[in-house]
């Protein structure tokens, strides 16, 4: 080796441990106090060891790499989870606080971009003070680095996750929207349109970041994140486990793990957990638990919208996705918030091929004029497009009750495009419970009657017997009245005879989901 190549050798490995490093020491320091790890220690920790290949290091606008900001705020790559490849980007937030500049954001759009042509899921790490000013405040040459899009690109071929990890504003939190799922760090993570200074700025409202856009708000109020954890190790887990739910693209079939547990298991205890009175609640994720392998189950926005169960299982190894009322919040009626979580979970698991279970016990759409005003009838359409669009296969099993439009929104309507709906021998479906119909119906007669009571419980009865299983079975509207021990091994014979399900559709760009 002559002695300039060894010059230009030894350049290159000092610059490349200068960017290594990201920010300076004192910016890791603070990092480390707040909690948070730096860049590439959360890449390190996300996916498997010495897998992580890093790509464009060195890159920084001139001004910028004279001042040894290699990176420009945000290390990308590519390495693998469980042995599968993922693309990654991370933000640096010892580097400038993690800002978007024109490099920055073309690293992000770059693996993006590499993601969609790999056919690999891609996963970001957030965290940043937002825009640059010094370059993003004024008008710059044209750069093709819009996330936005990119994000929009990658949907429907390859998964996307996102975490927030720190400070995620203004078009950070827009961007991470654009994502399939968004993972949030407890007192750690907050994401806003616009931050606690301009809110008071223009509002007079003090608010604390926290309030304003942290991770309880954002799992429990506004929807936006999906998994709230209490420290970044645990983001790490639980991103490697929603994975494995999940194919690597679209072209995909539903990953098959084994799991050992029996096929033909089945479970007699299981009708139990419903209440003889049916006006008692109980709680569907037991229910839930019992009938997917080994009782595990990846619950998706668990403290948004808790009156309907939308998360990730397996049956026989293959993954499924459940969608199931829970009696224990508002009697399991859908409303505004969860028919958004119902409708954007079916549209994830279409679009990537993950057959959909249905558990149903709903009294129906919430009623009220709150409902009303806040547009339950454009929410509610979201979920009835939803599964009138997909295409994968859908099983639907009716637990209890199904009465009113919900019916259709939880799959127990043939004609909407659900493969095979059975229901337990407790079930009914109607237009609406049978004593509401009672006094719709029969309510002159009732109260003109010598016995009121006498014949009012008469009439229930007898509606009730007409919306019961077996009318329901004799006219075709369920393909069978099944045991409730028996219901895993049903689901997943029929499982197996729907997995290679092929179903055409009218050719069109798309259509127009009333948003």
């Amino acid at each position: 080796m002559n002695e300039e190549l060894r010059r230009r050798i030894k350049e290159l490995r000092e610059k490349k441990a200068i960017a290594s490093v990201g920010g300076d020491l004192k910016g890791i320091e603070r990092q480390h106090e707040t909690g948070r790890y730096t860049a590439r220690e959360r890449v390190a920790r996300l996916l498997d060891p010495f897998t992580f290949v890093e790509m464009n290091m060195l890159a920084a606008l001139p001004q910028d790499s004279e001042k040894d900001l290699y990176g420009d705020g945000v290390v990308v790559g590519h390495g693998k989870i469980d042995g599968r490849k993922v693309c990654v980007y991370a933000q640096d937030y010892t580097v400038r606080s993690g800002t978007t500049g024109p490099i920055h954001r073309s690293k992000i759009t770059g693996i993006i971009d590499m993601a969609i042509k790999t056919g690999v899921p891609v996963i970001g790490i957030w965290d940043s003070a937002g825009g640059r000013l010094d370059t993003e405040n004024k008008p710059l040459p044209l750069c093709r680095s819009s996330i936005f899009y990119r994000c929009t690109q990658a949907s429907g071929i390859v998964p996307q996750i996102s975490a927030m990890l720190g400070p995620g504003a203004g078009n950070a939190g827009y961007a991470v929207a654009l994502t399939d799922f968004v993972f949030m760090v407890d007192k750690k993570s907050y994401t806003f349109a616009t931050g606690p200074i301009a809110v008071k700025e223009v509002l007079g409202e003090a608010v604390t970041k926290e309030e304003l856009g942290g991770a309880k708000v954002h799992s429990q109020i506004s929807g936006l994140a999906d998994v709230i954890v209490k420290t970044e190790d645990e983001c790490f887990r639980q991103i490697r486990g929603l994975l494995s739910y999940f194919p690597s693209n679209n072209r995909e079939k539903v990953p098959r793990i084994p799991t050992g547990d029996d096929p033909e298991r089945t479970d007699d205890g299981i009708g139990d957990i419903i209440p003889t009175d049916p006006r008692k609640t109980y709680d569907m994720k037991e229910i839930i638990g019992r009938l997917l392998d080994g009782g595990a189950f990846f619950e998706i926005k668990a403290e948004f919208a808790k009156n309907i169960i939308t998360g990730f299982g397996r049956l026989s190894g293959y993954s499924v996705g459940i969608i199931a009322n829970q009696s224990l919040f508002m009697a399991g009626s859908l409303s505004i918030d969860s028919s958004d979580k119902e409708a954007r979970f079916i549209r994830f698991c279409d679009a990537f091929n993950i057959p959909l279970i249905f558990l149903v016990d709903t009294t129906g759409f919430l009623p009220g004029s709150q409902q009303e005003h806040g547009g339950i009838l454009r929410h509610g359409a979201k979920v009835l497009y939803a599964i009138s669009e997909s295409v994968v296969p859908k099983i639907a099993v009716l637990i209890r009750k199904a009465y009113g439009g919900a019916k259709p929104a939880m799959g127990i309507d043939k004609d909407i495009g659900v493969d095979y709906i059975y229901t337990w021998p407790t079930g009914e479906s109607a237009i609406m419970g049978a004593e509401a119909v009672a006094e719709v119906i029969y309510g002159k007669e009732i109260a003109e009657a010598s016995d009121p009571d006498k014949l009012r419980q008469q009439k229930i009865r007898e509606l009730k017997e007409a919306a019961g299983p077996y009318p329901l079975v004799h006219g075709g509207l369920v393909d069978d009245i099944i045991e409730p021990g028996e219901t895993r091994k049903k689901l997943i014979a029929t499982l197996e005879c729907l997995i290679d399900k092929q179903e055409i559709r009218y050719l069109k760009r798309h259509g127009n989901i009333p948003l």
